[in-house]
């Protein structure tokens, strides 16, 4: 029979089946070929056994997630501050593995992330704002997640589990405190878990990131890079010349919109850093 990986903690695997929830081992064969199931995966079960991985509509690396439909980004507006350049590389992913990402900004109690937000809803993506005090807000994420697996990301303190809490209370994930110390968040998740909300929908809380482990998720090729920013993917003056990186070369499109104001200056800077990184990579870095 068919199910799908809800968690995978220590080598054993909690799978929904048409016979309910079961705990699962996997076939020694998948680590010969290097590799694991993970949560999201689809999988054929036999005898409490995974005999085999259903292809994979996408899959991230760390953390290890499959076939998101997906991904809620979420950010504070302050206590962390906002990290544009690593949102923007988890952005470029997801255009990459074709999964649909979302912005939430929490904490606007705080600060004000107006600019933030209106930067990414020119660049095309949805974007919202959370105010408890309004459950209006939190209903129309909850909405955005009915029927789909999708997943929550974003730096440690920027109140993931509190979200999740809000639109799911029986949810009852565990919250941590920002550690003034550190100027981040205290890990309170210690696994990537799929849980079904009212709706039917399958959310997972994941462990929150640092920009070393960016690397992990894709290597985007130098070629493919501008189509994974769609506000330079949708610019429709042609550059002079066809393979043109957006760089240096003259009468380039892209410079040209960012000059007008019609690009923000912060998305063609990631896209600057993002691009000499790739270029950097040997050949064979670029067909991860």
């Amino acid at each position: 029979m068919t199910g799908l990986i809800l968690k995978a903690v220590g080598g054993l695997y909690t799978v929904e089946s048409p016979d309910g929830i079961i705990t699962c081992k996997a076939r020694g064969i998948f680590r010969k070929h290097g590799l694991s199931p993970c949560t999201g995966d689809r999988v054929m079960v036999e005898n409490d056994c995974i005999t085999k991985i259903l292809p994979r509509r996408n899959v991230l690396i760390r953390p290890p997630l499959a076939n998101l439909d997906k991904l809620f980004f979420v950010v504070a507006s302050c206590e962390p501050a906002p990290n544009v350049l690593l949102l923007d590389r988890f952005l470029a992913v997801c255009e990459y593995k074709q999964i649909e990402p979302m912005l939430v900004f929490t904490k606007l109690d705080l600060a004000d992330a107006a600019l933030f937000m209106e930067t990414y809803r020119k660049a095309g993506y949805r974007v919202y704002g959370v105010d408890y005090q309004d459950p209006a807000c939190v209903q129309a994420i909850a909405r955005e997640m009915q029927g789909c697996i999708s997943a929550f990301t974003g730096n440690s303190g920027v109140g993931k589990s509190t979200l999740l809490n809000a639109i799911d209370s029986r949810l009852q994930l565990e919250t941590g405190e920002i550690s003034k110390k550190l100027g981040r968040g205290k890990h309170t998740t210690r696994h990537v878990e799929l849980y079904t909300l009212e709706n039917g929908g399958k959310i997972a809380d994941t462990p929150g990131f640092s920009t070393f482990e960016t690397e992990s998720y894709a290597v985007i090729p130098p070629n493919e890079l501008a189509d994974c920013f769609p506000e330079l993917r949708e610019v429709e003056e042609p550059c002079r010349y066809g393979d043109c990186r957006h760089l240096h070369e003259p009468d380039c499109a892209i410079r040209k919109a960012v000059a007008a104001g019609e690009i923000p200056e912060s998305r063609y800077e990631s896209y600057v850093i993002m691009l000499e990184e790739a270029m950097k990579q040997k050949s064979w870095e670029q067909k991860k």
